[in-house]
């Protein structure tokens, strides 16, 4: 029976290390790729896009896609590599390399593209932004956004400036002729918050664009646009998001790294079978 032992020991070629590391890590994305999928489809049942197509006109700049996007591609990508290094599957394991190595790639694409080509990528996204402040009112998912970048992440209001509200119908000066409130005005999420609110003013951007108005705008709503707050945020954090870049890079050799290492620990122990 020792003999039995130490010949089963010596002749295992698989590390069960480096399968349950993989799995495990795994295992974790494949349930927040699910979540995020989830999340995304429910989004677009809520607003009834499958039985609305005509919506899908912005679907590149429809939040609820590109959650679907990132979560079909984290579940595939964190399924191939947890069931192929449970499983031992050395056709799952390349899937879930090849799955790394394109999306690394695409990664260092953008990163490149990003840099090469910055002002066409800046005119997209100014052009971006100003799509979303049209249908402000029509897109729950696209508003939640919009508000989330002023208020929350940036503190800024519109693409250039405040004026830039007056792309949305509900926003627009003119728009006061037919009865809307907001006219002339801008969203909540422009507003300087106060540490003395307890509850947010949701009418506090009313009125603020009309030259009648009679306090400081400068001291009730953020005048400076999204584009250029977003410029001095990443000059700012460039460090943060270059180390960011570079952890999430190295993460992606290293799964790809230690799935070919399992693939050649688990033909070795097939080699030893035959």
């Amino acid at each position: 029976m020792p003999s039995m032992r130490k010949y089963r020991r010596d002749t295992s070629e698989v590390s069960c290390c480096l399968k349950y590391v993989i799995f495990g890590v795994n295992v974790l994305f494949w349930f927040l790729g699910l979540i995020v999928l989830a999340v995304g489809v429910w989004a677009w049942t809520e607003k009834d896009t499958f039985n609305n197509l005509s919506r899908l006109t912005n679907i590149a700049l429809d939040p609820a896609f590109i959650l679907i996007c990132v979560g079909t591609i984290t579940f595939i990508i964190g399924f191939t590599g947890c069931v192929g290094a449970l499983r031992e599957n050395t056709c799952l394991l390349a899937c879930y390399a090849v799955f790394l190595a394109l999306l690394l790639l695409a990664e260092m694409t953008t990163g490149i593209l990003f840099f090469v080509f910055k002002d066409w990528i800046k005119q997209q996204a100014t052009s971006g932004f100003q799509t979303f402040i049209a249908h402000y009112r029509e897109d729950p998912d696209q508003q939640n956004l919009i508000d989330w970048i002023q208020e929350d992440w940036l503190q800024c209001c519109g693409v250039e400036g405040p004026s830039d509200w007056d792309r949305n119908a509900y926003f627009n000066c003119s728009s006061g002729a037919v009865g809307s409130r907001e006219a002339c005005g801008v969203p909540f999420s422009c507003c300087r918050s106060k540490p003395q609110d307890i509850i947010r003013n949701k009418q506090c951007g009313y009125d603020v664009r009309k030259r009648t108005y009679n306090f400081d705008v400068a001291k009730i709503i953020y005048d400076k646009g999204c584009l250029e707050a977003a410029e001095e945020w990443f000059d700012h954090n460039l460090l943060i998001v270059a180390t960011s870049a570079v952890c999430t890079a190295f993460a992606q050799i290293l799964g790809i790294c230690f799935a070919q290492n399992l693939r050649a620990d688990i033909f070795a122990q097939k080699a030893k079978w035959h």
